[in-house]
């Protein structure tokens, strides 16, 4: 089953049968990284937030926290997509396009930057320390990143349960089979383990920082990074 254009905007390979159960999920797995964000950070009307990896689509379970701060007076949407569409319900936010993991930023430009199921979706193992280190630079006080847990037992992009354990190189193969020429490359799908963004922050030598995991059935389903600076 090939991905169409649409699915490509949004990492998002539509299943018609299960579809409205695997939006549902995901519309409250956003809700609860939304109060786990609202118990760690406390925003103020002043600070400026950032949102890195904005997404283009008017769906529900999408762009639930630039919804919660719809009215926040210096709010900015980032991504490599065009956002025209979503643009109309957001009248007083600024809209960029661009590289994550080279932003036209200064340092410290955002007292928060924001960033939800985005770096899995930035490429290599280098390319998503970049990513963080990116995130960090132009933040002022905290990053929160939030990224599925490799080590759930489904992978909500494939929808195929255990296929993302195994070695890249069969991974790869059997998607192929499977006829999926997008999330079989590393470039449009990475997922990160726990272990992983510890070495991560090992490597940008973040101090203060803490990892939170989402549960889903019991299960650690997503990983969430906060960084206080």
């Amino acid at each position: 089953m090939s991905i169409s254009s649409r699915e490509k905007k949004n990492y998002w390979k539509e299943t018609p049968i299960f579809e409205f159960f695997f939006q549902n999920i995901l519309l409250n797995n956003r809700k609860k990284f939304l109060k786990i964000f609202n118990t760690h950070i406390k925003i103020k009307k002043s600070f400026s937030i950032l949102d890195v990896g904005t997404s283009p689509l008017n769906l529900k379970s999408e762009n639930i926290f630039i919804k919660k701060f719809k009215n926040h007076k210096n709010f900015t949407c980032f991504s490599n997509h065009d956002l025209q569409p979503i643009k109309k319900n957001f009248l007083n936010f600024y809209f960029i396009i661009g590289d994550a993991r080279k932003m036209k930023f200064r340092n410290n430009s955002f007292d928060i930057v924001h960033s939800n199921a985005t770096i899995e979706h930035i490429g290599s193992d280098k390319m998503q320390l970049q990513f963080i280190s990116e995130c960090l630079r132009v933040s002022r006080k905290f990053v929160f990143i939030t990224t599925p847990n490799k080590y759930f037992p489904i992978d909500f992009h494939t929808k195929i349960p255990f296929l993302h354990w195994l070695p890249h190189s069969i991974f790869n193969i059997i998607l192929k089979l499977f006829g999926d020429n997008f999330f079989r490359h590393k470039k449009n799908l990475n997922l990160i383990s726990f272990r992983k963004m510890t070495g991560y922050c090992s490597k940008l030598k973040i101090k203060n920082y803490k990892i939170i995991f989402n549960n889903f059935l019991f299960l650690k389903s997503n990983i969430i990074l906060i960084i206080r600076k």
